[in-house]
């Protein structure tokens, strides 16, 4: 099976990577089940990459659906080290306007109703994640960013939240509260598992709208959303064009490669023989 060490997940309208040869599909199966599509390996800019659509293609996945866990674990078992995530996000800022591009660089979780680990069922693992965002791939993300036209901001919160419903006003005046910059539904519990994967992580957040604290913009619609979507999905290709063969071959700088180094608490003789099978991808080095 075809191999990549950088992984491209793609957000709503990016459902396809144009400019990728050598294209080879491939459908990994997973112990979490089957990925949101089939993968797309290939090289862009003569670098291998794995293309992998969030929602699948033709958008058929809600946000609480997307199969996160079989996501992470394929990107993984296909060699992946760096994951740059694509995402639409909504802004709870006047100074982050709708088009502009954030690369954030914390998160709150609002989620509710998602698996959130690989652990669990006799073996416990207690991953570091107080910086959920790979420090060395984001600011990467963020000078390839900052050479579109686009108007660029490095840092800020991400409210993860439930979906697939928008927000209530009085939730996304509360998240404004809390010092949140931009409001999405996808990052969460997709961050979590690239840590606990030791995969470098960084996302590209597209904003569409205000979502609906604004006073002087209309509350945030489907059509709105849509509109300015399709305007994000030709810079984040461009991005990427651009920063694939950037991406170092060495992981150096960051605690990503090493971040279950520590975390395993279960004693090894009484973790289930099955489970350390299917788990080997994730924990074989350390088991």
């Amino acid at each position: 099976m075809a191999q990549a060490t950088i992984g491209i997940i793609g957000g709503s309208g990016l459902y396809q990577m144009d400019g990728m040869e050598g294209i080879e599909e491939v459908d990994v199966a997973t112990p979490f089940g089957a990925p949101s599509d089939t993968i797309t390996i290939g090289t862009l800019a003569g670098t291998p990459i794995a293309f992998l659509p969030r929602h699948g293609r033709g958008h058929r996945i809600s946000p609480t659906e997307v199969p996160a866990r079989a996501n992470i674990f394929a990107l993984k078992t296909l060699g992946v080290e760096w994951i740059i995530s694509v995402s639409a996000v909504g802004s709870l800022r006047e100074e982050i306007a709708p088009l502009d591009l954030v690369i954030p660089d914390q998160i709150i979780d609002r989620t509710k109703s998602r698996v959130n680990s690989f652990f669990g069922h006799g073996i416990v693992a207690h991953v570091g994640f107080a910086d959920p965002f790979c420090p060395v791939l984001s600011e990467l993300l963020h000078q390839t960013a900052s050479e579109t036209r686009s108007r660029v901001h490095r840092g800020g919160t991400l409210m993860a939240m439930e979906g697939p419903l928008f927000s209530t006003r009085a939730e996304s005046n509360l998240y404004r509260s809390w010092g949140a910059s931009i409001i999405g539904m996808t990052a969460l519990p997709e961050a979590k598992l690239a840590r606990e994967a030791e995969i470098c992580y960084a996302t590209l957040a597209c904003t569409t709208d205000y979502d609906c604290w604004h006073e002087t913009e209309e509350d945030v619609t489907i059509e709105l959303i849509i509109g300015n979507l399709l305007k994000n999905v030709a810079t984040s290709k461009s991005i990427i064009r651009r920063i694939v063969d950037r991406i170092p071959q060495q992981r150096t700088g960051c605690l990503c490669p090493s971040a279950l180094s520590n975390a395993i608490v279960t004693s090894r003789a009484l973790i289930p023989e099955q489970l350390k099978r299917d788990l080997a991808p994730l924990v074989g080095k350390y088991l």
